[in-house]
Order: C-alpha cells, then sequence, then structure tokens
C-alpha cells in the first residue's frame, strides 16, 4: 500500500509532545514524499474558551476552522518544522465531536495513514473518562501509528 498522505492529528495537550510528534510523522512522509495534513479538531467549547487568545471574534459557526487550526498551538509549531523539512504539508481544522471530525477528516484528505498522541492512562481513567485516541484508533479508516507519552505514571 502506497502513502501518498498521513494525517497528524493534534490537539492543545500535543504542544509537550510536537516535536517528536514531527519526527515520527517526518520518518514516515519524507522517504515517500508524501504530503502532511496537520489535522486540529475542536469542540464548540473548546472554541468559546481561547477564540480571544488566538484572535477571533466571531461566534463558532461563523468562523473557517482551517484558520481556527492554523493559529491553535501546536500547529504552527508543526507547520513550520516541516516547511524547514521540505515537505508538503496542509492544515485542516474541524468544529465538532472531536474523534468522530478526526475520522472524517482522514476519510475526507484520503489519509493512507494517521499519526495520534496520547498519554499515558490507568484503565480507571479510560473508563471514566473515555480517550479520544483510542477512539480515533478504532474508527480510523487507515493504519494509525499511535505517540504515547513515556512518562512514568504516579
Amino acid at each position: 500500500m502506497a502513502i501518498d498522505t498521513v494525517l497528524l492529528a493534534v490537539g492543545p495537550m500535543d504542544t509537550v509532545r510536537a516535536p517528536e510528534l514531527a519526527e515520527t510523522v517526518l520518518e514516515i512522509a519524507e522517504p515517500l514524499d508524501a504530503k502532511v495534513v496537520i489535522g486540529h479538531a475542536f469542540t464548540e467549547d473548546e472554541y468559546e474558551d481561547i477564540h480571544e487568545d488566538i484572535g477571533f471574534d466571531a461566534r463558532a459557526d461563523d468562523v473557517d476552522p482551517d484558520e481556527v487550526a492554523a493559529e491553535r498551538a501546536p500547529v504552527p509549531e508543526l507547520a513550520e518544522r516541516f516547511e524547514e523539512a521540505g515537505v508538503e504539508y496542509e492544515i485542516k481544522g474541524a468544529l465538532g465531536e472531536v474523534s468522530t471530525k478526526v475520522v472524517d477528516m482522514a476519510v475526507d484528505v484520503d489519509a493512507d495513514r494517521m499519526v495520534v498522541g496520547g498519554r499515558r492512562r490507568s484503565p480507571a481513567e479510560k473508563a471514566v473518562l473515555g480517550s479520544v485516541s483510542q477512539e480515533i484508533i478504532l474508527s480510523a479508516p487507515c493504519p494509525v501509528t499511535y505517540f504515547r507519552d513515556l512518562d512514568v505514571m504516579e
């Protein structure tokens, strides 16, 4: 199976692991001359919490999700890294339920591979809080590389 498009799905928690996510994606995309799509899905509540910080004053229904994603950490840092590496990339945003929107994005961009990050969580945390990454992995239309924080659990 050829890999022409890699979707890197990120959220605000990925800011701490952005350099490692970029390297993981570059290991896949660079040798294959694949395009990278930096995808950032966010809920209406998330948008309301951050819209002033990123310079948007419009209501969530009136914004272009791609423009919001382009301003939201860690997307600018990732875009700069891919630019420096000479890898073709684009930025996609989506407004709605995060796991569903990320899977929809993978379908829309015809992703051949997806990379998602996450943190180590106990089984109890997963049962109570759910896991967006887990939902994405289980519903993805393509193979998924999961980048997990390796911090020791306390």
